[in-house]
């Protein structure tokens, strides 16, 4: 099970190292600290909005997850900073990750 196996199936995970128990972002097989085995955390988590913009009717955040990893993340309604959100969908589409927020 990958991180990218898990996300084509519309599901977001967290990995984080076996060993040392940091998050490893990017995803990766081995940890980027201590070369530990990384494994998925599944959940239904929660992020906070830092950023976000408007173009056209659409709005894209960047939404921070566990204090760490920060991802790119579209939005239909209006977001505030500071905002807590959880991902509503999420995939893989022309080889690139995409998430919503809701």
């Amino acid at each position: 099970m990958s991180f990218e196996s898990e996300l084509l199936r519309g599901k977001f995970c967290i990995p984080e190292c076996t060993v040392c128990k940091k998050i490893v972002w990017p995803p990766s097989e081995f940890c980027n600290h201590c070369l530990g085995q990384v494994s998925l955390k599944k959940g239904n988590f929660t992020g906070k909005i830092i950023e976000f913009s408007k173009q056209n009717e659409e709005y894209f955040c960047i939404v921070e997850f566990e204090n760490t990893i920060r991802l790119m993340a579209k939005m239909l309604q209006i977001p505030k900073i500071g905002q807590i959100v959880k991902i509503s969908k999420c995939g893989i589409s022309n080889e690139s990750y995409f998430f919503c927020v809701s």
